[in-house]
């Protein structure tokens, strides 16, 4: 009877412990920083955990900054992500790998970007973080892959399809999502205000399609 008692205490004790929240870090470049403001993608992303009753179970933060390239998403890395003690992290960067070689001659080379990301993977991994990789979304919002930098674009994000492959990430493809929505949401051939403002950066629809993007991939 005494062990029966015990055995009952004991379950309702633990009916009564707080569940474990997860902690998402989304962690990139502009995109991302641009994220937390009022209509960003992160703040509808939080927005929607709450409408759904997921707020206790999960809760979502921004690590963006503008201009950022791989290599300082890698040297920021500990002070801006693992301080917050993620569960999750999201990496959305590439865009300015990309774009800055041909704006300012800056961005990054193809093979040092694929050594920084897979070090930077790796890094998260080491602490037990589960790691969810983006592939740059556009620089232009032609559908017909006449936008300056498609045939790059292209390229990185075919590195990053692979680097999700060969480290277990899981990975969220916005540059094949983004081109499917403006072929049919483009019939004009439009280089911006399809998804983004300027081609690069997320109008109201584009952080609506990209929260629900990533509520339907992250929250389970």
């Amino acid at each position: 009877m005494k062990k029966m008692l015990l055995f009952a205490i004991i379950t309702v004790m633990c009916s009564f412990q707080a569940k474990k929240t997860t902690k998402i870090v989304f962690f990139g470049d502009s995109i991302t920083e641009y994220g937390v403001r009022p209509d960003g993608y992160i703040t509808l992303f939080q927005q929607k955990l709450k409408d759904n009753g997921k707020a206790g179970d999960y809760e979502a933060a921004g690590a963006g900054i503008g201009g950022n390239k791989i290599y300082d998403l890698y040297l920021r890395y500990e002070d801006d992500v693992l301080t917050k003690t993620p569960d999750v992290v999201v990496i959305w960067v590439g865009v300015n790998d990309v774009w800055h070689k041909r704006l300012a001659g800056t961005g990054t080379d193809y093979d040092k970007f694929g050594r920084f990301y897979t070090a930077l993977i790796k890094k998260f991994q080491a602490k037990g973080i589960k790691v969810t990789i983006c592939t740059p979304a556009a620089v232009g919002e032609k559908t017909d892959y006449t936008n300056e930098l498609d045939g790059d674009l292209n390229k990185y994000s075919q590195a990053i399809r692979d680097l999700a492959a060969q480290n277990n990430c899981g990975l969220i493809d916005l540059r094949k999502i983004f081109h499917e929505y403006g072929l049919k949401n483009n019939p004009e051939n439009k280089d911006k205000g399809i998804l983004t403002g300027d081609g690069v950066h997320l109008n109201a629809e584009g952080n609506k399609l990209v929260a629900d993007i990533m509520y339907q991939s992250l929250i389970k």
